[in-house]
């Protein structure tokens, strides 16, 4: 799943790359992934300019001419791609945008779990989950409000930062990162936490999410449709020597979800319901 620091650095991409120029054309291959709310996509975006690309959390809002907007919820396995008309367009491609001197704007989607929104500006509240959304992890909130916040919700802190309404752009990788960073398991109830370990947590959330922006912004190149994610410390490394005690990393799966921690850096029982 694409989070804050992926969808950051692609929006940054695709601001200098694409304000400007208009759609000459469109086509889409898998419509499962498409909401047109406003008419029929093929005909309405043609001719309309890009304005703008936004990042709120994990969704991508494309601002377009006449106050239309196309917002991408990329969701497990979506991804967007901007390049030339002659590459090979791959069987996961959902929909393409025709764009000038032979580009071509593309939304990808091996398993067509994410949405594609296309709808007048007043329609905005109709997109799902969009709307519920916390402060953004790179919003710099106060600890007060962090606090207060954790405070309406219940469970395992990891299941906590990965839900939007919390704080928003954190997902599966990072939520591991951040609580490694933090020493914290994955499986300690939110409101176990003290004071101590809150502060701690508060500051690694935007931490972890610049750091990791920082080396994405050397690495992802022209291709953002490319997840990186070698360059983590413990997510989806399980077995391997955790970078700081040296011992295996612990990794589990459940429901098509990996969670992995450094049992010694990270104490805490793993407690079954």
């Amino acid at each position: 799943m694409p989070e804050a620091p992926d969808l950051e650095i692609i929006k940054d991409y695709l601001n200098e790359r694409i304000l400007g120029l208009t759609v000459e054309s469109a086509r889409i291959l898998r419509p499962t992934v498409l909401r047109s709310l406003t008419g029929d996509l093929v005909e309405d975006i043609t001719g309309r300019k890009l304005e703008n690309v936004q990042r709120r959390g994990k969704f991508l809002l494309f601002s377009l001419s006449g106050g239309t907007w196309m917002v991408i919820n990329p969701m497990l396995t979506g991804a967007v791609q901007l390049c030339q008309r002659s590459l090979r367009v791959l069987k996961k491609t959902c929909f393409i945008l025709d764009l000038p001197e032979d580009q071509q704007l593309r939304y990808l989607d091996d398993r067509q779990m994410g949405k594609v929104y296309y709808l007048a500006e007043e329609q905005m509240d109709q997109v799902p989950n969009l709307a519920d959304q916390g402060p953004d992890v790179l919003d710099g909130i106060s600890f007060e409000e962090f606090q207060s916040r954790l405070k309406r919700f219940h469970g395992e802190i990891k299941g906590v930062l990965t839900r939007g309404a919390f704080i928003s752009g954190i997902g599966n990788a990072y939520s591991d990162e951040i609580l490694f960073a933090a020493g914290l398991s994955p499986f300690r109830k939110s409101r176990s936490l003290d004071r101590s370990e809150l502060e701690t947590l508060y500051d690694q959330c935007p931490k972890v999410v610049t750091d990791a922006m920082d080396v994405l912004r050397g690495r992802m190149g022209d291709d953002i449709h490319v997840k990186i994610r070698d360059f983590l410390k413990v997510h989806n490394k399980g077995g391997q020597p955790c970078p700081t005690c040296g011992g295996a990393i612990t990794q589990l799966t459940a429901n098509q979800r990996i969670t992995s921690y450094c049992r010694k850096c990270q104490p805490g029982m793993l407690i079954k319901n």
